[in-house]
């Protein structure tokens, strides 16, 4: 399910422990059910129970470990903006596709405004990026692509911020 596909009733279901939940979880994935569980204010099961209902009802999409790209060598961080005369259902599924099968791209989003799509790219190099770049422009006619490289990460959190109920 896309994130305009979720509707703003779906969010207001989730109580007051259930945000809570979510908050821990996405500070650390690796806690302990029971350790969940004290931080919340519940005991073990009933616990389990509403992590095992948030996961089914896809709120809870996965858990997994965040690694810095630096050390594992990919220290180049890129947004590419993408324009595109064409913006037919075909073009864009086949753009989508291989932009999506294309293991560089971190994020990629569909915009609103000057530019059509937004990547967030991710390499070990100069030279990794280039070949990335002759393999994006080579998928599908576009009209224009523009990198900007980051210099520094200044924020960066994986944690959203989980309202409180009204």
């Amino acid at each position: 399910m896309s994130d305009a596909a979720i509707a703003p009733h779906e969010a207001r279901r989730l109580d007051a422990i259930d945000r809570k939940i979510l908050a821990v979880l996405q500070e650390d994935a690796s806690l302990s059910v029971a350790e969940i569980g004290e931080r919340v204010g519940l005991s073990s099961t009933p616990c389990w129970k509403r992590i095992q209902r948030l996961e089914a009802e896809d709120i809870i999409l996965r858990r997994v470990a965040l690694v810095d790209q630096n050390k594992i060598g990919l220290g180049i961080t890129v947004f590419v903006s993408v324009e595109s005369s064409d913006h037919s259902e075909n073009w864009l599924k086949t753009f989508a596709d291989a932009v999506s099968a294309m293991p560089e791209v971190m994020e990629f989003y569909r915009m609103a405004g000057d530019v059509d799509y937004m990547l967030r790219v991710v390499v070990a190099d100069m030279q990794s990026y280039d070949a990335f770049y002759k393999k994006l422009i080579s998928t599908v006619a576009l009209k224009n692509v523009t990198s900007r490289f980051a210099m520094e990460k200044i924020k960066s959190v994986t944690a959203l911020p989980v309202p409180a109920l009204p």
